[in-house]
């Protein structure tokens, strides 16, 4: 097969170093630690396994200011995306990172050693720079964020001595390093393959296209789906590869092949294309599709695109002839009724009848139990979808109820749970403050960083039990809006979330307090009360807004229920 880019050698630390495996492992069990987060593990593996060569480690700050400012590694060489160790003040303080200590990197899964980093420098980055630079710089792109509200604020550089491989439980099968599928081109007699990047599922006018590739330029294909990190609301990678796997068969016999690339995407659009191109070139594709907003992250908030539909194509191609590979332009793929076929966009004839299925639309009919029909997709890759994305009527979805103790929330909560399991379809899980206070969070105090932690408990246990399909009905007063946020966005990974503010009035809460809870916060007995001496954020975006002084917990039951009907949620009683 083909030389990596630049004409250089596959940087295979693995192999690299496997003769030195006991001696660096004995090492590595007795130096300092970096436990890596997930992101880093996803770089750290194609690092060692040469999937990013040149790359023989992270990025020293040299390396890293010319990738930013002009695509290139300090020596020179092409390279378009930041690889970088990011740590805290508090780990260079703790570890003593600094240049010429070698450090151990870890898997925070299972705490096995996998590389030693030996430091050439510890450095600041200029965050703002590399967002604009690398990304375009809007503060809604989700490479920015990352980059200003997850990373830390040092970037540590050095080259590595590989340990051990990651450990992957699952589709091991698919998972080739660069040198093990340009070996098993080898074994096919393949000497051209087209690279298909792909982080969605695939349907027909995927396989027409790649197809098409393939025969125009006499090659092969090799998919090659994401299957580190990628986009927040995508698909999981379980399901894409059982879609890739029920699709394959629908390729001429030979033509196709599936391995999986664990890479952390940045959505980085032109920046990307040109990374995704070197990784493709390093795992012997001669051939890469790039496709229209290749990498983007869609729009933003304002309904502006991030990149120029085409931009990422213009950038491949700009460094074509230094990348070793040859761009194939990706053109929309539209469905011909009247002759059963698929064909480019720009090859159809005006008045020609087209059909088509978008990703928004896709979604609505997996969500509903509607038709997909057969010229969209196999009834195969439906399946699984189907298997993975049950009608609304059968998905989790979390109520969170927030006010006032003696607000009228833990009422609510309760008829509302009698109301769902009555009706039946899912289970039912109701998680009061007082009984998460008792059984899950008995250690904690009432200071904000301990209600902090209580509500996140909530979250997280609300969205499990939100992935396994039940109905949640959460409690807490949750006084704060960014913990409010923050259980948002833990549920919104896998289903609904409604946010319910109890507005009942403070001075009715006393008023109606039986159990003279507020008269002891009042004399001081209870210290840290919300609404006495503690403060309640009032919600900015409840889904519902009721209030106890004057409705009844009926009312607000009905009212909750025909929300969540509304939201297809609830079959008709």
């Amino acid at each position: 097969m083909a030389n990596p880019p630049h004409g250089g050698i596959l940087k295979d630390l693995i192999a690299r170093d496997a003769p030195r495996h006991n001696e660096l492992e004995a090492e590595a069990e007795n130096l300092p630690a970096i436990t890596l987060s997930e992101r880093q593990l996803c770089d750290l593996e194609l690092i060692l396994n040469g999937g990013f060569s040149p790359l023989e480690g992270f990025m020293s700050e040299k390396d890293y200011n010319g990738v930013v400012k002009e695509n290139r590694l300090a020596s020179g060489l092409l390279f378009s995306m930041p690889i970088t160790l990011d740590v805290s003040q508090e780990t260079i303080d703790e570890l003593g990172l600094k240049p010429g200590a070698r450090i151990t990197l870890r898997d925070f899964r299972d705490d096995r050693s996998l590389a030693i980093i030996t430091i050439e420098d510890v450095y600041k980055p200029d965050k703002e720079r590399e967002a604009q630079e690398v990304f375009g710089g809007d503060p809604e792109h989700p490479a920015v964020k990352y980059l200003m509200s997850t990373a830390q604020e040092w970037y540590v550089g050095g080259k590595l001595d590989a340990v051990n491989r990651l450990q992957h439980y699952d589709f091991v099968d698919l998972r080739y390093t660069p040198a093990e599928i340009r070996l098993h081109f080898d074994k096919l007699g393949w000497t051209k393959v087209v690279a298909f990047q792909t982080r969605n599922p695939m349907h027909r006018a995927h396989r027409e296209l790649t197809v098409r590739a393939a025969r125009s330029h006499h090659a092969n294909v090799l998919i090659h789906p994401v299957v580190g990190l990628t986009k927040p609301g995508d698909i999981d990678h379980f399901t894409r590869v059982r879609v890739y796997k029920a699709l394959l068969p629908r390729y001429p016999n030979g033509m196709a092949v599936l391995g999986l690339l664990p890479l952390a995407m940045r959505m980085g659009g032109p920046r990307e294309a040109i990374w995704h191109a070197i990784i493709r070139k390093n795992h012997g594709a001669t051939h890469f599709i790039v496709g229209r907003d290749h990498a983007g992250p869609g729009k933003n908030s304002k309904g502006v695109d991030f990149y120029g539909p085409y931009d990422a194509q213009h950038a491949v191609e700009k460094y074509r002839d230094e990348l070793g590979i040859v761009v194939v332009p990706f053109q929309m793929m539209t469905y011909l009724p009247d002759s059963d076929e698929y064909a480019p966009v720009n090859q159809i004839p005006q008045g020609v009848r087209t059909l088509n299925v978008s990703g928004t639309e896709l979604r609505a009919r997996l969500r509903s139990g509607r038709e997909i029909p057969e010229w969209f997709s196999y009834p195969e890759v439906v399946k699984v979808l189907r298997e993975s994305h049950p009608p609304r009527h059968q998905q989790g979805f979390t109520v969170f109820l927030t006010g006032y103790q003696n607000s009228g929330k833990d009422q609510i909560a309760r008829a509302l749970q009698v109301t769902l399991n009555q009706q039946g379809g899912r289970s039912v899980s109701l998680l009061l403050g007082e009984t998460v206070r008792s059984e899950l969070s008995s250690e904690l105090g009432f200071s904000r960083e301990d209600r902090t932690k209580n509500i996140g408990r909530i979250g997280f246990v609300a969205s499990e039990l939100t992935r396994s399909g039940a109905a949640v009905i959460a409690a807490p007063i949750a006084p704060f809006e960014d913990a409010r946020h923050h259980a948002r966005e833990l549920v919104e990974k896998y289903g609904d979330f409604y946010l319910v503010h109890v507005a009942t009035p403070l001075e009715y809460c006393e008023k109606t307090d039986k159990r003279n809870i507020y008269t002891r916060a009042r004399s001081g007995e209870i210290k840290g009360f919300t609404g006495v001496d503690d403060p309640y954020e009032t919600p900015k975006k409840a889904d519902l807004v009721v209030d106890c002084e004057k409705q009844t917990v009926r009312s607000i039951v009905h009212q909750i229920v025909l929300t969540l009907e509304a939201g297809g949620l609830l079959d008709r009683l």
